[in-house]
């Protein structure tokens, strides 16, 4: 079968078509990268202490009921306690002075029957002051991520495989369409299980149209625009998203307000589906040649040039066949057939869950880094535009092996000497953090490139789908990871930075991609290689093709 890349060659790279699937397509991504951190600002916790309802009590006393404690060093008042209403309400009838005829820490306490009190200094309201999700029920506050991550994971599995039987364009706008509304309904939660279950379901859309945008992209661009969108294109897009959670959420400090905020965007994109087509090459896979045909002979008109009479020579006499052959239809278990794709297929869930566990650990952890949690989201974002320019040129110039193995040491590294720094160098532990963060980012970022490369068009949806399946493993992980802070302030970066050093340790063993066109067929899918020096000069003979060439 003639290469896709060859039979669409006349169109040329960066024509008006080109132009317009990739703008409109990094589009889709924007509100990706505002929904899944969203979470920090409605799952935040605000100050709060033990309600201490309106009784006949001296103000010396009301002054007093809720006892101090001590928190890393620091005195503090207490958020789940408070002395006993009857025995102060006791005391102050008869007259005593707090401190003066009272030991106060002879008093005894009780939990807050009568509910909290909370701050709104930050918020005005976040799902855990509207539910009180504090003290008893804390745990509930990082389980709502995980809950989200579980939709997200379950979406990932099931949008992979249906994109690959049904096509890119349906799933793409089909989970838009339930993140969008879903996302809206959050508003109208009377309780934290329904809340729960209703960003469930916002999360099942939530990385699958993503993914289903970024394989739609890598299918229909070619060369030098390819790799542009799926390393820089798309990211950006996610990262622009993200920045602009700040400024949401500093503007409406009520969390019922910023999910109708949240939801909006989503109905922007609706009128795209006219725009947008189907990915050829997935149509060709299916045997749909006239369906190809005409989309590539539409995008020829855009760009001004002249197709070919016959653009799919070879597809052309395949598709008459296809008519009295049962086509074969591919599952997630076809990625566990062949030795060749089992074993890239288990080396690269293990690295993608380990990335997701850094990556969203790191970027769930921003309340954490600064006094304000706006400035702390925003520098987290910013973060990741470099991290993406950086994947960019490394993909452009550096064997993926390389790039990917080098990047994640150095963000492992980093988050190992966090532990180091004196406590009086805060901004350094924050940059620290932020290097490690970058390292990640940039990491997650090639292996959204190199997998799509390693897999066939055949099964290129449905193994981006169970990487990203597996990932959200990680991810749900991640807030209780966060939690281990309490029984030692390191421990989650010392995790985490050992799950970055292990993700380089396992791209050793991963085929290299770089240079080579992308497999159309399992039969043509990259064979793992011995490990060599990727700087070590080949022979003129067995120099690789060069994928990403500029035909322009």
């Amino acid at each position: 079968m003639k290469d896709y890349d060859d039979a669409t060659a006349f169109l040329g790279q960066w024509g008006r078509f080109q132009q317009t699937m990739f703008f409109l397509l990094c589009s889709t991504i924007l509100p990706n990268g505002l929904a899944p951190f969203s979470v920090v600002y409605l799952a935040d916790v605000p100050s709060h202490r033990c309600l201490v309802p309106e009784v006949n009590l001296t103000r010396h006393w009301f002054e007093v009921m809720i006892p101090m404690k001590v928190v890393n060093g620091k005195q503090e008042l207490s958020s789940c306690s408070r002395f006993r209403l009857d025995v102060v309400r006791n005391l102050s009838a008869r007259g005593f002075v707090p401190g003066r005829d009272v030991n106060l820490t002879d008093l005894e306490q009780e939990a807050c029957v009568d509910g909290w009190s909370y701050s709104t200094d930050v918020y005005q309201s976040t799902i855990v002051s509207e539910f009180d999700l504090v003290c008893g029920d804390q745990w509930k506050q990082p389980f709502t991520s995980t809950v989200y991550f579980l939709g997200v994971l379950v979406g990932s599995f099931f949008s992979g495989q249906l994109s690959d039987r049904f096509g890119r364009k349906p799933i793409l706008f089909g989970m838009m369409a339930v993140q969008t509304f879903f996302t809206f309904v959050l508003i109208f939660s009377p309780s934290w299980t329904v809340f729960c279950i209703l960003f469930f379901i916002s999360g099942l859309g939530q990385t699958s149209n993503y993914v289903a945008a970024f394989v739609l992209g890598t299918e229909i661009l070619t060369g030098r625009v390819r790799v542009l969108f799926s390393s820089m294109g798309v990211c950006l897009s996610f990262a622009f998203g993200y920045m602009m959670l700040p400024l949401f959420a500093y503007l409406l400090r009520d969390w019922r307000t910023l999910c109708l905020a949240l939801s909006l965007p989503g109905l922007l994109y609706l009128p795209l589906w006219w725009f947008i087509p189907e990915s050829p090459r997935w149509l060709l896979c299916q045997g749909r040649v006239a369906e190809a045909d005409a989309i590539v002979r539409r995008a020829a008109v855009k760009n001004n040039v002249k197709a070919p009479q016959v653009i799919f020579e070879d597809d052309a006499v395949r598709a008459d066949k296809t008519e009295t052959q049962p086509k074969e239809h591919h599952t997630i278990f076809s990625l566990l057939k062949g030795a060749n794709i089992r074993h890239t297929t288990i080396i690269l869930c293990l690295l993608w869950s380990s990335l997701s566990s850094g990556y969203y650990g790191l970027s769930l952890n921003t309340s954490r880094l600064h006094a304000n949690a706006y400035i702390s989201s925003f520098i987290s974002a910013a973060v990741e535009v470099p991290a993406y320019i950086t994947s960019w040129v490394a993909l452009r110039f550096v064997p993926r092996r390389v790039s990917v193995i080098s990047i994640l040491l150095l963000g492992g590294v980093s988050l190992y000497f966090i532990q180091l720094v004196p406590q009086s160098l805060a901004a350094l532990s924050v940059t620290l953090e932020m290097v490690g963060k970058f390292g990640v980012t940039t990491g997650t970022s090639l292996m959204f490139v190199y997998t799509a490369e390693l897999f066939p068009t055949v099964l290129r949806n449905t193994a981006t789908g169970m990487c990203m399946t597996v990932s959200r493993v990680g991810s749900c992980l991640a807030p209780f990871l966060l939690q281990l802070g309490v029984y030692f302030k390191y421990l989650p970066y010392i995790i985490l930075g050992t799950l970055s050093v292990a993700s380089a340790l396992a791209a050793l063993f991963l085929p290299e991609s770089f240079g080579r066109p992308l497999p159309q067929t399992i039969q043509q899918m990259h064979k793992r290689e011995s490990i060599s020096c990727p700087f070590i000069r080949r022979k003129e003979s067995s120099k690789p093709v060069v994928l990403f060439e500029s035909r322009l």
